[in-house]
Order: structure tokens, then C-alpha cells, then sequence
């Protein structure tokens, strides 16, 4: 059978700007307690090089340099199960209080959604005629196969709200 797994808290406070969800952690992310854990997903490359901030391994920092440019990190979905890392074998999903969430944090001006998962969740959840802009970004994910610097092109779109 499959295991019921759930998602971590917001990374997020009073002075965030922009909230990038995903869909839920995988695998590895789920072993080390930890958004973007798996070695070879490229969230953090992505972001250290978008906000010209130096790589690090060192998880405590990499939040840090989140907190510093005002960017908030969630999930769409708060439980699941899921056999291995995939999306397409999420089941009985729950939903987070993503509204809720941005109603109490009202700095927040655009959200930006991490692979295809995430962003068809986030319009069932909020609309597609949300109070703020949605973004979908192709996904950071190892399985997405498009190259790093198309990626890095498409992700650039974040640095117009941390202005």
C-alpha cells in the first residue's frame, strides 16, 4: 500500500514577497527534512545564481538567502500518498490553506508555482482569476528533462517582483 506522506511548514514571514510552491517533497526531501533536498534537482542552483547569492550546501544559509530577498517556499499539497518521488503517482491528496496563508501574509505579490503539479492544484485551489498574479515555471525537477539554462530563462521572471 501506499504511504500517507505530508508537506513541511511555509518558509515564510512578514517582510515576503513572493511565495514559490511545489507540489509536495519528494523523496529525499522528506529524508533530510528539507525543501529541494535530492542532489540533482536545481531549485537552489536556480535561485543562489537568479539572486547572485554564493552555491551552498548548507541548508540554514540557503533559507537565510530566502529570507533576504523576501521569498516565501511552500507546497500546494499538505498530505498525499505516493509511492517513490513522482507527482503522477500522488493519490488522496489533501490541500494546504494556500488563501489563507496569503491572507495573513499580505506582502506576498505574486506566487510562482513549481512544475505543472503544483500550478493546476493552485487553480483549483484559488482560481484562475486570483487577487494576484500565477505563474507557472517549468519544474526544477530532475524528471524534467528541459535543459538548466531554459529553466534559468523561464526563472528569471521572479527577479520582476523583488524590485
Amino acid at each position: 500500500m501506499q504511504n500517507r506522506i505530508s508537506s513541511f511548514p511555509p518558509h515564510i514571514d512578514d517582510q515576503s514577497e513572493i511565495l514559490i510552491l511545489g507540489s509536495i517533497p519528494g523523496v529525499k526531501s522528506l529524508e533530510k527534512q528539507q525543501y529541494y533536498a535530492h542532489p540533482q534537482n536545481k531549485f537552489w542552483k536556480i535561485i543562489l545564481e537568479l539572486l547572485n547569492e554564493e552555491f551552498t550546501e548548507d541548508y540554514s544559509k540557503r533559507l537565510e538567502v530566502l529570507k533576504k530577498h523576501h521569498i516565501a517556499l511552500w507546497d500546494v499539497i499538505y498530505s498525499c500518498e505516493r509511492k517513490g518521488s513522482l507527482d503522477s503517482e500522488i493519490k488522496n491528496e489533501e490541500a494546504n490553506q494556500i488563501g489563507e496563508l496569503l491572507d495573513e501574509h499580505p506582502n506576498v505579490k505574486a506566487i510562482f508555482s513549481n512544475g505543472g503539479k503544483s500550478y493546476k492544484n493552485l487553480q483549483k485551489l484559488l482560481g484562475k482569476d486570483y487577487r494576484l498574479p500565477v505563474f507557472l515555471l517549468p519544474s526544477t525537477s530532475p524528471l524534467h528533462t528541459i535543459s538548466f539554462e531554459r529553466k534559468f530563462e523561464e526563472w528569471k521572471k521572479i527577479l520582476e517582483f523583488l524590485k
